[in-house]
């Protein structure tokens, strides 16, 4: 599959690109992006996406061919075409770092650059920014619903495209899981790589213990064994019964995993068919429709699991498949700008973001105009300046240090799986001067 490229995006960004162009709309424009309401049952959002996003906006360009097909599609005027030949993004770029959690009506990016380059990227910025935010922020629902437990990605063969399983890989580490089952994602991102064995293994072989040992064989220092293709509680006695001949063999039976049924009653028996012969290092992984949900229901029945594999329901999201985002613009030409729609208003001009805390834990945030200091830590920060990156991508370790950090930080109320309380955040009484001012002047 090809990357890409710049004509990934919505028709009228084109159209309203050569638009401006015919009216000589160049100054400078501010856009930014947020998240206007938190999906039903969340409590917070962690930002990810940005080293994606500035790959994206330094590499921006129309290719010959992109070129040529825009030609002869017969919707843009052969000047306007002409003109995109030396279109780069030579804009700057304010961001939360990957890794902050954040809340409703606050940027967690801003984009100054001029008109037409701000415009051109809406489309592929919240494209990349909304998918890998909205895997990060249910992955570490996960993490809060089964603290100190082994978490792995096992969702790329249901992801809705090959880009979107390895984002999901990249956001739920940086979330805190502890690796993938996507092989790329380790070799791209440096991920820890877990797998098993599939039921097929199993099938191909005309004897269940034949095929744990051949596996075993195959495999000296990796041995997970899938116990539920036929009888559960029998494959778990079979593996007590090769242990023995394995270890002779210098191999050890790492752990086993259970992928139907009742995980929890299929765990604590095969947990005391393994203690009893002898493995109580051997440990117990699961996996098959799970999600947050699934997950504090084990913990709470106490099911002696030590690791979970989350597929489906994580990396296409399933309870919140989207977020209700957008990319706005703010200013224009040095003015403010402010939309009034009924239901999606914004608040107007370049903004910046405090956060408070106390003992600790986050306590509030302010939203204010950009030249309004607050209390507190401001959270967007230059990344990108005239089209360049400022500092080399930080290191994935680093920005999962970071959600750890956030996650940690949080008060009790805001780590449940359900809605307690909001976050506090504050609109500041220059912010809200200023789109006063806006509202009376018409504008």
């Amino acid at each position: 599959m090809n990357e890409p490229g710049i004509l990934l995006t919505d028709l009228y960004q084109l159209t309203m690109m050569q638009g401006y162009f015919a009216e000589e709309m160049r100054e400078t424009a501010v856009f930014e992006f947020f998240v206007r309401r938190l999906p039903p049952g969340r409590n917070f959002l962690i930002a990810a996406g940005l080293e994606q996003l500035l790959d994206y906006l330094a590499e921006l360009r129309f290719t010959q061919p992109e070129l040529e097909w825009l030609s002869g599609c017969g919707r843009f005027h052969p000047d306007f075409v002409e003109s995109l030949a030396e279109l780069r993004f030579t804009g700057d770029v304010h961001a939360m770092p990957e890794g902050t959690l954040f809340f409703p009506e606050e940027p967690i990016l801003r984009v100054t650059a001029p008109l037409p380059e701000a415009q051109l990227i809406e489309s592929r910025l919240i494209n990349i920014m909304q998918f890998q935010t909205l895997i990060a922020s249910k992955a570490a629902r996960c993490v809060l619903a089964a603290p100190r437990k082994l978490l792995v990605d096992f969702g790329m063969r249901r992801a809705h495209g090959a880009e979107a399983g390895l984002l999901a890989a990249r956001a739920s580490f940086l979330a805190g899981f502890d690796g993938t089952a996507t092989v790329a994602a380790g070799r791209q991102f440096e991920i820890p790589i877990f797998g098993t064995m599939a039921h097929s293994y199993i099938q191909a072989h005309d004897d269940e213990s034949e095929a744990f040992v051949q596996f075993a064989r195959a495999n000296p220092d990796h041995v997970v064994l899938l116990l539920d293709t036929y009888d559960t509680e029998v494959a778990a006695h079979r593996i007590v019964s090769l242990s023995g001949i394995l270890q002779d063999e210098g191999i050890a039976i790492g752990g086993v995993r259970l992928d139907s049924g009742d995980l929890a009653e299929h765990a604590r028996r095969v947990r005391r068919i393994l203690d009893d012969g002898g493995l109580s290092s051997t440990t117990i992984f699961a996996s098959g429709n799970l999600d947050e949900y699934k997950l504090r229901e084990l913990i709470s029945v106490g099911a002696p699991i030590d690791g979970f594999g989350i597929g489906s329901r994580l990396d296409v999201s399933a309870d919140v498949p989207y977020l209700d985002c957008a990319y706005k613009l703010e200013e224009y030409a040095g003015c403010p700008r402010r939309k009034r729609s009924e239901g999606k208003t914004t608040w107007p001009g370049r903004k910046q973001v405090y956060r408070i805390r106390e003992a600790g834990k986050l306590h509030g945030d302010i939203v204010t105009v950009e030249n309004d200091p607050q209390p507190g830590e401001p959270l967007l920060q230059l990344v990108m300046r005239q089209g360049r990156c400022l500092n080399r991508p930080a290191a994935l370790s680093e920005l999962r240090s970071r959600a750890a950090e956030n996650l940690a930080a949080l008060p009790e109320g805001l780590r449940t799986l359900e809605c307690s309380s909001a976050y506090p955040v504050e609109i500041s009484g220059a912010l809200r001067d200023l789109a006063r001012t806006l509202d009376q002047a018409g504008s």
